[in-house]
């Protein structure tokens, strides 16, 4: 039941809470090792990191690694580095997808894939929660700030206050200390870019060049995604109303979308399904929550949005099956560590959301307050301490930096890569219009990004390419009509 739990929180960044096993804590010497979903040998090892850092000699947890051989002989010796989202994604569970997504940079030099602390196989702080009656509870009858209370009280020897994005990039140095790597090639992708970020302000001469994609800079307060998601479904109803064969057949598609929203305010609606990995029957209770953090999931990715204004339009006619499709879909993404998240935001972002922010972020009739409010929630039951100052301030660098951002991300707005291009005087910002979130999976970027490391120079990087990419026709029914 614990898979479907992010399908009962208004999260989007909730993803499956796998068992993994807690990582060693002694330094192990690469070894070869298989991955799931990558048919080729590759190379894993274990370094050793203090858990707080100004405590040397106390508690060590293992910092887990893989590396992604180059496919020629004779790699280069700046490995690109991947620097997962969330925050909560592990690094080497996205193998599968990198080893697709960076096929051309993979030529020449190694992937270094390392789960974050809490992440993965990295001492992972996991949430192995179990509530049958979850799915089938209404949005005022979940109690988040108590989930994450459970959760916290499962780590009672686990200092997570120590589970930031600076002892984050502290432990990438030891992996890359111990693998004698003299500098990196970051990719950070979504909150990998804060990441990115932090590296390049903590650890300067261990960067050769950054990749920063869906870009999160410090400045800005990550959780409360309302305005943003807003924008976003308001994009996808002019690009339907643009489109004749959506506009025809989907003619009052915004007005369908808050009929069923109101729908939903006045009567939730039990649905019966089928669990994707068990096919056991499964019973979810259709709240307002639910169905518009699904709606603003799909938004994230454009082989998901295009099937919004059939499901939108399916769902004010009373048939769920397509909006079932989309929730099901989630499984499908990787897994997000709901305690490594919680510690990062927690800690780094909710003690600076204003009560001014956090009223002005709810101000949409797309999904209001909902994404904001349950951070405040949950961060409620999760032990944190506020950061120092000094890490919201703009990372200033020198360093050669790709910029890259999708003009329909739900989540990380073309503006928010402008505030950090404004102290990146070496970047180049590069906006793909009909892109969402992360970039480099469903354009030509990934090329851009091979060259921009090869070159290791922003100069004669040519983004008209995404200019080309057109936008994704909608679907129009069940049997996906209109592609």
């Amino acid at each position: 039941m614990k898979q479907w739990m992010a399908l009962s929180l208004p999260l989007v960044l909730l993803g499956l809470f796998p068992q993994v096993s807690q990582a060693q804590t002694k330094t192990t010497e690469a070894a070869s090792c298989y991955l799931p979903g990558v048919q080729e040998q590759l190379h894993c090892g274990t370094v050793s990191v203090p858990e707080n850092y100004e405590q040397p000699d106390g508690k060590h947890i293992g910092i887990h690694y893989a590396v992604l051989p180059a496919v020629q002989e004779g790699a280069k010796p700046d490995p690109m580095l991947i620097l997962a989202g969330g925050p909560g994604q592990a690094a080497t569970e996205l193998a599968p997808m990198i080893a697709r997504m960076f096929e051309a940079v993979r030529q020449k030099r190694d992937i270094l894939l390392i789960d974050q602390r809490g992440t993965g196989k990295s001492h992972p702080l996991e949430c192995d929660i179990e509530r049958p009656d979850e799915l089938i509870r209404a949005d005022d009858e979940q109690d988040l700030q108590a989930l994450s209370r459970e959760c916290l009280q499962q780590y009672p020897d686990t200092d997570t206050t120590q589970y930031h994005t600076v002892n984050a990039v502290k432990d990438f140095e030891r992996v890359r200390e111990h693998l004698g790597i003299e500098q990196l090639n970051l990719y950070g992708g979504s909150y990998g870019t804060r990441v990115g970020l932090t590296y390049l302000r903590e650890a300067p001469g261990s960067v050769r060049t950054a990749t920063l994609d869906a870009i999160a800079p410090p400045q800005v307060v990550i959780g409360p995604f309302g305005q943003h998601g807003a924008a976003a479904f308001d994009a996808m109803i002019e690009d339907c109303s643009e489109q004749t064969a959506c506009r025809e057949k989907f003619p009052n598609l915004e007005q369908e979308y808050y009929e069923v929203m109101a729908e939903l305010e006045a009567q939730d609606i039990l649905l019966e399904t089928r669990d994707p990995l068990s096919f056991e029957p499964l019973e979810i209770k259709l709240t307002p929550g639910r169905f518009s953090s699904i709606m603003r999931v799909a938004l994230y990715h454009p082989n998901t949005r295009q099937l919004l204004p059939y499901a939108i339009h399916s769902a004010a006619a009373g048939d769920y099956h397509a909006i079932l499709g989309l929730m099901g879909g989630t499984m499908s993404q990787s897994s997000i560590y709901l305690g490594l998240m919680l510690s990062v935001v927690c800690s780094e972002d909710l003690p600076r959301a204003t009560p001014e922010l956090l009223e002005q972020d709810g101000n949409n009739q797309f999904i209001g307050s909902r994404t904001g409010d349950a951070f405040v929630d949950m961060c409620s039951g999760w032990r944190s301490s506020s950061v120092p100052a000094y890490w919201s301030d703009p990372v200033v660098s020198d360093k050669p930096v790709l910029l890259l951002s999708g003009e329909l991300d739900p989540v990380t707005p073309p503006e928010w890569g402008e505030i950090a291009h404004r102290t990146l005087p070496n970047s180049k910002h590069l906006v793909a219009p009909n892109a969402g979130h992360t970039v480099a999976s469903h354009t030509c970027a990934n090329q851009l990004i091979s060259d921009f490391i090869e070159q290791a120079s922003i100069e004669s990087i040519d983004g008209s390419c995404l200019e080309k990419q057109r936008l994704k026709p909608f679907v129009l029914n069940q049997n996906a009509a209109g592609l």
